[in-house]
C-alpha cells in the first residue's frame, strides 16, 4: 500500500547516504549500503489529524495482510503491536512518525530515496535535506508478522522538499586568515526533470517484512 504524508516537518533526515547506529560512538555514522543495520531514514512531525489519517492507512494495510495470510499457521493479533509513530515528548508537534529504507534487501543494494524540489525536479545526488524543512513524504506501508513480532512500518520511497530550512551550523571559533588555503567547492545547482510520484515498489520478501521497529 502506497501513501503520501503531506506538509510535515523533517526531523533528523539521513538521506544523502546510508547510516547505522554506532554503539561505541553512540550516534549514527555513515556506512556502506550493505553493512549490517545500514539504512536511509528520517523522522517527521505529525499533527493529530495527520496521525489519525496515517493510523487509518496503517490499520487497513495490517487488516488486509492478515486477511491474505489467513490460511497460514501464523496468527495475526487483532491489533498491531508496533506502529511507525509515537507521541512527541518534546512538543514539536503532536506526534512523530518515522520512515526508513534499508541499504540492501536480500543482499541487493537499494537505490536511495528520490528527492525532488517543489517543482518535482530531481535534486542533485548527495543533496542534504535539513531538519525543520517542510516536505511531502512518499512511503510504502508494510505490515509484518514474524510470529513473535508484528506491526506496521513505513518504507521510505521519495521526499518532495517544499521549503528548505537553513542548516544549523556549530559556532565557528576561528577568524579568517589572509593568503591561507582555500578549498571551498562551488555549489551544485543543476537538476533534471523527474516527476514526483511513486517509483515502482520493491516486492516484500518473507525475510524483508521486518524493517526494524521504529524508535
Amino acid at each position: 500500500m502506497q501513501h503520501i504524508i503531506s506538509g510535515v516537518k523533517a526531523l533528523y533526515p539521513r538521506l544523502n547516504a546510508t547510516y547505522r547506529f554506532d554503539q561505541e560512538e553512540y550516534k549514527s555514522q555513515k556506512c556502506a549500503p550493505d553493512a549490517e543495520g545500514a539504512a536511509y531514514e528520517m523522522s517527521f512531525n505529525l499533527t493529530g489529524e495527520q496521525c489519525k489519517e496515517l493510523n487509518a492507512v496503517c490499520m487497513q494495510a495490517y487488516k488486509n495482510a492478515a486477511a491474505m495470510d489467513a490460511n497460514s499457521k501464523r496468527k495475526w493479533p487483532e491489533q498491531p503491536l508496533n506502529l511507525p509513530y509515537k507521541r512527541d515528548d518534546d512538543k514539536q508537534g503532536d506526534w512523530i512518525g518515522k520512515a526508513k529504507l534499508k541499504g540492501a534487501y536480500s543482499g541487493e543494494v537499494t537505490n536511495p530515496p528520490r528527492q525532488v524540489d517543489a517543482s518535482r525536479k530531481k535534486l542533485p545526488d548527495g543533496f542534504e535535506l535539513t531538519s525543520g524543512s517542510t516536505v511531502n513524504v512518499a512511503v510504502t506501508v508494510v505490515p509484518y508478522n514474524t510470529g513473535t513480532l508484528n506491526g506496521v512500518s513505513l518504507r521510505l520511497r521519495a521526499v518532495q522538499v517544499l521549503e528548505l530550512a537553513e542548516k544549523q551550523e556549530s559556532e565557528d571559533p576561528f577568524t579568517e586568515v589572509a593568503g591561507g588555503y582555500s578549498g571551498g567547492a562551488s555549489p551544485v545547482n543543476g537538476v533534471e526533470h523527474d516527476p514526483f510520484g511513486l517509483p515502482p515498489a520493491q516486492p516484500a520478501q518473507s525475510n524483508d517484512l521486518e524493517d526494524e521497529i521504529p524508535f
